[in-house]
């Protein structure tokens, strides 16, 4: 090699390994121009950003406010329910018990817990611990959630109870559809397998042992801080707080509440498959990682919009508690979370040793998708995406599709009708299997439904047309309104009522569709 092409080759490398440093160190000058776009343009009062790079936190901010009312600004500290970003825990938390010989991935259901049921005898003999992970059970998406969102009186025992009712829409392991109602049964196994509960089992076997000394497994431990965001939500366009969910009665699903800092180091050690940073320990067994981020069930692949190509994939799939999908040809492994008022998302690019970590106070899916998909293109060395822009447009795009779905419907349907029945006739206990009851009573003219076992739905039944009405809670951020439809007898009796969403976009959680009431005689 002549003295030339060595210094050209020394040259070139030098500018290598400053751009790679000067991406570093300008991470922050980036992020801070970058994401208060991003909470001004979806309306986000604030976001937590977390960025780790072969095996240490690089980076870790808050941006905007805990609060729209305090104005208390957001931290690396602040704590936020990750909803089902949960669910890596859970399953960490089964890896840890294969690793100590008490469970074996392949084990059946019904062999440690003997009252364990589904409402298909097959089903119910042949689940397996890993088939509780992975949504391939032939549940429908969200199948069961209403008995726990919005926040009921039911009990964990209760709800695994009552899963024997909840009807099964495809075969065994055919399909994928998402659930959070067999993460509290894998709740369950840990806590007969390893006689703690799932809180004392995550804290001691996980938060005590990684350091996160600030996360929390239930709202009801929030008393013991001050540093927590508050929900928000939009209500006719207009930004508003929200309640805290109390979802313990579900919590393998969705129960972690934490920080950007605490997380950070959760993320570091999946990241180096298990073991535990600066230590000779592990949380599992290298082994477990390969089982978590396995696929095992496919994700239909969908066409991204034409600006956002850039996410078109060769591959999705589901894992125990995680993702698995690519981008730009690097192995995603990822999960989000979304409760009211709160969305998170969660992201690894094992080969790179990359993790990213995006918590909101909003139910912004494109904000946290906006700031994971800008840092990712930042340290993969990629800027071929205006992601802000292109999201706002989706965004757009969305809610007109949606007011046109409601334009539409309203147009179609028969305004001049009216009720089969005189109002009061529609009165009365109904009862579903799996659900329980649901009243529907007559005041001053007016009818209303509720919930009996979830207070924060109840409200109005507005007529829309004949025999159908539609349910407007009382409780506006919960965007939940269905239809209701009475069916009628021969003896214009009222037999029994069908739901479903009253818009699109509503939230799968509110499983209406699953729920078949029938009316209890007096």
């Amino acid at each position: 090699m002549s003295l030339k092409s060595f210094f050209n080759l020394f040259a070139f490398s030098l500018f290598i390994l400053t751009s790679n440093s000067l991406s570093q160190e300008n991470l922050e000058t980036d992020l801070d121009d970058y994401v208060p776009k991003v909470l001004k343009e979806f309306q986000v009062p604030g976001i937590a950003v977390g960025v780790i790079k072969e095996g240490k936190l690089i980076f870790a901010k808050g941006y905007g406010v805990k609060d729209i009312n305090t104005n208390e600004p957001v931290t690396a500290s602040t704590l936020f329910q990750i909803a089902s970003n949960s669910k890596a825990f859970t399953s960490a938390c089964l890896a840890i018990l294969v690793d100590q010989g008490k469970l074996d991935w392949n084990d059946r259901v019904i062999d440690k817990l003997p009252g364990f049921k589904m409402s298909d005898p097959y089903v119910t003999n042949e689940m397996r611990v890993q088939d509780l992970l992975c949504h391939r059970s032939g549940l429908s998406l969200g199948a069961g959630d209403l008995m726990y969102w919005p926040p009921s009186d039911f009990t964990r025992d209760q709800i695994l109870y009552k899963l024997r009712y909840v009807p099964l829409s495809t075969s065994f392991r055919s399909t994928y559809a998402y659930d959070n109602i067999l993460y509290p049964v894998a709740g369950e196994l840990i806590k007969v397998v390893s006689g703690m509960s799932w809180e004392e089992f995550v804290q001691k076997n996980i938060f005590d042992q990684l350091g996160m000394s600030h996360s929390l497994t239930g709202v009801k431990q929030l008393v013991e801080t001050d540093d927590y965001a508050t929900p928000h939500t939009l209500v006719n366009e207009k930004l508003t707080t929200a309640k805290m969910t109390d979802w313990d009665n579900v919590a393998p699903a969705g129960g972690v509440i934490t920080s950007v800092n605490d997380i950070s180091k959760w993320v570091i050690t999946q990241l180096d498959s298990g073991r535990i940073s600066y230590t000779d320990k592990r949380l599992f067994d290298k082994k477990e990682t390969v089982q978590m981020w396995m696929p095992y069930i496919n994700i239909p692949l969908k066409t991204p919009p034409p600006g956002l190509s850039a996410l078109k994939a060769n591959f999705s799939a589901y894992g125990l508690g995680w993702r698995i999908s690519e981008y730009r040809g690097e192995k995603l492994v990822w999960h989000t979370g979304g409760l009211l008022g709160f969305v998170t998302r969660v992201t690894m690019v094992p080969d790179k040793k990359i993790g990213i970590i995006v918590f909101t106070n909003q139910e912004s899916g494109a904000a946290f998708n906006t700031v994971t998909y800008f840092i990712l293109d930042e340290l993969l060395g990629t800027k071929d995406t205006d992601w802000l822009d292109e999201y706002s447009k989706l965004v757009n795009k969305s809610k007109t599709k949606v007011d046109e779905e409601i334009a539409k419907m309203d147009s179609l349907r028969n305004k001049d009708s009216k009720p089969s029945l005189p109002l009061a006739k529609y009165t009365g206990t109904y009862k579903d299997k799996w659900y329980g009851t649901v009243s529907v009573k007559y005041v001053n003219g007016k009818l209303y439904i509720q919930f009996d076992h979830t207070p924060d739905l109840n409200g109005e039944l507005e007529h829309w047309q004949y025999d159908t009405f539609v349910a407007r809670w009382k409780d506006r951020t919960l965007h939940g309104d269905a239809f209701v439809t009475f069916s009628l007898s021969s003896d214009g009796s009222v037999p029994n009522i069908k739901m479903e969403k009253f818009r699109s976009d509503t939230d799968f959680s509110f499983d209406f569709q699953d729920l078949y009431l029938e009316k209890v005689k007096d």
